[in-house]
């Protein structure tokens, strides 16, 4: 398969935001406050600069994620497929060649994962490119080709969902992000947002405090 290389010209950033959230009470994490804002628009602050344009990827609340400005893709399967499936529907409604995903629920991703994921792809000849931030592996930060769609179709239609099974079946580059670790923190639980407000507010640059309402 040939696929031409990634660049922020040719990638959709899609953010994450069509899970159940079974520890958050089954609450919309991606419309969640956080630091005075929704979780989706820290995510969207961060990631809107890296590519040419976002998709949100929503199972619930459509409205309310549309008022950003941007497409909201309903995954293809209902039910609650889990990541891949949002990423398979982000696939089919992207207009670029790649896509680069992160979950609503980490209010500081990278704000270089996309130029990182991009040149590994490159320098490694891989097919698509993950965030590994230690030992720990972060699957759904990743840049995946949308040629890769058929593939991931027949994986979820086989009954897999995992998202590492689907990577291993390409060739996957490993991107070390261990100088960035608080990056890729997030919240799965309502204590996490106790846990990791104070010093997000505080690590805001100067003059930010006032854009949160």
């Amino acid at each position: 398969m040939t696929i031409a290389p990634p660049s922020k010209l040719s990638i959709t950033g899609v953010i994450l935001a069509g899970g159940q959230a079974r520890r958050m009470g089954g609450r919309d994490k991606g419309l969640l406050p956080f630091a005075g804002r929704p979780l989706v628009e820290w995510a969207i602050e961060s990631l809107a600069p890296q590519v040419s344009t976002l998709l949100i990827s929503a199972n619930r609340n459509l409205d309310a994620y549309g008022a950003y400005g941007f497409p909201v893709v309903a995954d293809l399967e209902q039910g609650f497929q889990g990541p891949l499936a949002g990423i398979l529907s982000a696939m089919h409604a992207a207009r670029t060649a790649w896509i680069l995903t992160l979950p609503c629920d980490g209010p500081q991703p990278p704000p270089d994962l996309g130029a990182r994921l991009a040149q590994a792809v490159i320098e490694q000849d891989a097919e698509l490119a993950v965030a590994v931030a230690g030992a720990r592996r972060q699957s759904v930060h990743a840049l995946v080709p949308v040629a890769l769609s058929e593939s991931l179709r027949d994986f979820l239609a086989a009954g897999e969902r995992k998202v590492d099974l689907w990577h291993a079946r390409h060739r996957v580059a490993l991107v070390d992000f261990s100088d960035r670790p608080g990056c890729f923190a997030n919240l799965n639980a309502p204590e996490d947002a106790c846990a990791l407000e104070p010093a997000f507010i505080q690590a805001l640059p100067t003059g930010r405090e006032a854009d949160m309402t």
